[in-house]
């Protein structure tokens, strides 16, 4: 009896998190080291680590029928969000019973991977400093951000499809992580990211259409609050009538509202071409609405790392 009644308690233990003002300290650190260093190399990623990890289970659950590829993905999905939101909460707890000088750095370097602001903010810059250079260098570096083939894109195509990337990559790649670890620590940070990734890995129409359903609509469902946070961090509530009609337009049931926002906010046109238009009767984006974008970024990441952080700082 006392044995059986143990079990609940030491699970229920690992989601005790460490004291609040640990974690207050730890996202501000791990921000600070996104700052610095950026993302660490495949090497020393988790999430690559992962992505390595995953690829032969991804080839055998493509070839898979419909029925089993669908049942498979979705236990490996629950199976995987199980295991690191255990390790993480484990992680977190077996954190809190030590010193806070110690406590605080590997939270912070546990919390890093899952978000990553620097990267974006780099990447979507370099892409005017290349246009500089000619229209095909424009093309390469875009091309490191968008999974469409740029060949035939103009300078217009090229800014819009950055800040596309931009927009969008705000909530996957920052306030989504930070909105889960804002309620549930470290733990949500960590499920949050496995299921961006599973979505990213395996979340495609076509021969991925049933191997990687679960993965797309766990995506959908964990993401479809975050995305519209994302939204309003961009964009005043006043636009929100003309946001939600522009968001719409787009097959993706979160990517549009980011996309709509920041097409909104600089009053610009952002297309697919033969997909949609947003924004469409307003002029392609230029330099100086590039870097205005990366700035309306800048800002929301900033004030979606402060929230986060106040929201354990508010619990000590």
């Amino acid at each position: 009896m006392d044995a059986d009644a143990s079990v609940p308690v030491s699970i229920a233990s690992l989601f005790a998190a460490p004291a609040a003002p640990c974690l207050a300290l730890a996202l501000p650190l791990a921000w600070a080291l996104d700052a610095v260093f950026g993302e660490p190399r495949n090497a020393w990623h988790p999430v690559a680590w992962m992505g390595r990890a995953l690829a032969p289970v991804g080839r055998w659950l493509v070839a898979r029928p419909p029925a089993p590829a669908f049942a498979a993905g979705a236990s490996v999905w629950l199976l995987l969000a199980a295991g690191l939101g255990l390790a993480g909460a484990a992680l977190q707890s077996g954190l809190s019973a030590t010193p806070s000088w110690l406590a605080v750095p590997l939270l912070a370097l546990a919390l890093k991977p899952m978000f990553a602001w620097r990267m974006l903010r780099d990447e979507v810059a370099a892409v005017e400093r290349s246009l500089a250079l000619g229209i095909d260098a424009g093309r390469a570096q875009v091309a490191r951000l968008v999974s469409r083939d740029p060949g035939r894109f103009d300078a217009d195509t090229v800014r819009e499809s950055a800040i596309e990337t931009l927009a969008e990559n705000l909530n996957d790649s920052v306030v989504a992580p930070l909105f889960w670890f804002a309620l549930f620590g470290l733990p949500g940070a960590v499920i949050y990211r496995l299921a961006n990734t599973l979505d990213a890995m395996w979340g495609y129409r076509g021969r991925w259409e049933w191997a990687g359903k679960w993965a797309a609509r766990a995506d959908d469902l964990l993401s479809w609050l975050p995305a519209r946070l994302t939204a309003l961090l961009l964009c005043p509530v006043s636009s929100w009538p003309a946001l939600r009609m522009e968001a719409a337009r787009t097959p993706s049931p979160n990517g549009g509202w980011p996309m709509a926002a920041m097409a909104l906010r600089l009053g610009v046109r952002l297309r697919k071409p033969g997909v949609y238009a947003l924004n469409e009767r307003a002029p392609s984006p230029d330099a100086d609405r590039l870097a205005q974008g990366l700035r309306h970024a800048a800002v929301a990441a900033w004030v979606a790392m402060a929230l986060a952080t106040l929201s354990w700082a508010g619990r000590s």
